[in-house]
């Protein structure tokens, strides 16, 4: 079973913190050559039978290596980035709520840089796999991924998030911060192009300013293509002066304006995904205790349980 994307978080964070002391410095290493060659044996047996397989790439876990195959600025610090697929009749065998890990080794590193980004094509899409990737300052893998070129490849390997079952939920509430909105709008995409799926869906989406909001168009089509399933609600910290959308962060008043209250009759069936920087998730969903004194967040006093909420 392909790890999850938390799992990979957890190995990222022990592969990039700098080393405190002599055996900090030995188990961040000790993970990071379990990853290095974890990846060069996957890659050693994908190529071994790469030649025999007529199955989509990403459809079993294994490290694969992608040329790319066009970049495009689509804001002031995003890049959509398409990467070529081996055999251009296949799709990526990647399923709804999947993500790829990407691994390199920018400046000459030995130690390897690992980061998750959530494709944001069709996954049904032969011949090619897209993300979108914000420049962080000083992100080493974003930095990295945003200066590839054409013909320049990168290695990724799938990972798999929950498991999504069309109409098992009457309607989804989509929270994303930022570069958050990647798996949401995946999820999103592939619910509202199911003719199967009745799934209703609300998102908010939380942005520094108005251009980062980089696929509004893209929602506000899905809008008028499914009225009545599907609304987005943007929330922006800096808006520009003629801006159309709210001031602010996502707060309960936020969430409630959107008709997210759980306690609505329309909500009582209601999954909630979450999906942004740290300080805005520890405030929607509140922190833990193992001693005591746990807090509960916003969408605990908006009526959702623990076992309502997921986060990617």
């Amino acid at each position: 079973m392909p790890p999850s994307i938390s799992a990979f978080r957890s190995v990222n964070r022990l592969v990039l913190r700098p080393p405190l002391r002599a055996s900090t410095m030995s188990t961040q290493l000790a993970v990071a050559v379990a990853v290095a060659g974890i990846g060069a044996y996957a890659l050693y047996n994908n190529r071994q039978g790469a030649s025999s397989s007529d199955k989509p790439i990403f459809s079993s876990f294994g490290f694969r290596s992608l040329r790319l195959h066009s970049t495009e600025l689509i804001n002031h610090n995003t890049k959509r980035l398409r990467f070529e697929l081996p055999d251009p009749s296949q799709p990526s065998g990647l399923s709804l709520t999947s993500a790829l890990l990407t691994v390199s080794f920018p400046n000459g590193r030995w130690l390897p840089v690992l980061r998750p980004y959530t494709p944001t094509n069709d996954l049904n899409e032969p011949g090619f796999v897209e993300l979108m990737v914000k420049l962080y300052p000083g992100g080493k893998q974003s930095t990295h991924i945003h200066s590839l070129k054409p013909g320049d490849t990168l290695t990724f390997a799938p990972i798999k998030e929950l498991a999504w079952t069309p109409n098992k939920h009457q309607h989804v509430a989509l929270i994303a911060g930022g570069a958050g909105i990647t798996p949401m709008y995946q999820l999103l995409t592939g619910i509202l192009n199911n003719p199967e799926d009745k799934t209703r869906v609300t998102l908010v989406w939380g942005v520094n300013s108005d251009e980062d909001i980089f696929l509004g168009d893209e929602f506000s089509a899905l809008e008028k293509k499914f009225p009545g399933r599907f609304k987005a609600v943007y929330v922006v910290s800096s808006p520009d002066a003629r801006s159309p959308h709210a001031k602010g962060h996502v707060t309960r008043q936020v969430l409630e304006k959107a008709g997210l209250s759980a306690s609505l009759e329309k909500n009582l069936d209601t999954k909630v995904l979450v999906c942004g920087p740290p300080p805005m998730e520890k405030a929607l969903k509140g922190t833990k205790s193992f001693v005591g004194g746990a807090k509960g967040g916003v969408l605990a006093e908006l009526g959702y349980t623990p076992d309502q909420i997921y986060s990617f």
